[in-house]
């Protein structure tokens, strides 16, 4: 059969066009490889660590986005290269709100106006907000002051912004420019919204940030502590492979 002559004896199979943002040059790998190498040694060192890192994203959803990466699924030889595809922007108006977790689950989401970019004043806003957060919903690590943000280059890099972090009320855990395999909120929590609502036409903003609220409260306690054994695994990919990208994980 057809299936057999392409499966068996030519030995292809589907694949998904991979997102890349950035093509790495030699320097960011090396970046990426030092960045990863450093917090794994940490966490051999401080096991309990992965359990203090609260890491951040800002998560645009638009109205509707026709084809997701499985539907453009395409054959591919053993020695083929990845596919890749270009990013295409079709909606009347997309949602965006800023997204805190960690391994037990969601700390903090704020929404951002409609058609409103994230500007300083709106990152230092929810800053403040988010402390009030952990102080109520991660006691333990706000006491022992334990605890670290991650974030994937998501707020605002003005002046005010870093001399707000810089003051120590918020200690900062690097992370590599030109990195979201690296990045949990980009594999695991972003995919895991984006699939549920691919298809769906949305006619208000408020429906979809219902939807989308909907969608977080279903993520279980489990789900959180996968994702952030895969974050570890990732960074062990990366630095095995030298700084390229780690492919992605079809199981999240």
């Amino acid at each position: 059969t057809v299936r057999k002559i392409l499966h068996e004896e030519l030995k292809m199979k589907k694949v998904c066009g991979k997102w890349v943002p950035k093509k790495l040059t030699p320097d960011l790998k090396f970046v990426r490889q030092e960045m990863c190498s450093y917090l794994l040694e940490r966490l051999n060192e401080e096991p309990e660590l992965m359990a203090n890192i609260i890491t951040c994203d800002v998560v645009s959803l638009f109205q509707y986005d026709i084809q997701t990466k499985r539907q453009s699924m395409d054959l591919k030889a053993p020695a083929s290269p990845r596919m890749k595809k270009a990013k295409m922007s079709k909606f009347e108006f997309k949602v965006t709100f800023i997204v805190f977790f960690d391994i037990k689950g969601i700390v903090m989401t704020e929404w951002v106006l409609e058609d409103k970019t994230v500007t300083h004043t709106d990152s230092l806003k929810v800053l403040a907000t988010f402390q009030k957060q952990v102080r109520v919903k991660r006691p333990e690590i706000w006491k022992n002051k334990t605890w670290f943000l991650h974030h994937n280059n998501a707020l605002t890099h003005t002046l005010s912004v870093k001399r707000y972090l810089a003051t120590g009320s918020i200690p900062i855990l690097k992370h590599p420019s030109y990195s979201p395999d690296l990045a949990p909120s980009d594999y695991f929590l972003y995919p895991k919204i984006k699939s549920a609502l691919k298809g769906t036409r949305f006619k208000t903003t408020e429906e979809m940030k219902q939807k989308s609220a909907e969608l977080l409260n279903t993520l279980t306690k489990e789900d959180f502590q996968y994702c952030f054994t895969q974050w570890k695994k990732r960074m062990e990919q990366c630095v095995a492979m030298k700084g390229e990208f780690v492919e992605g994980d079809h199981q999240l």
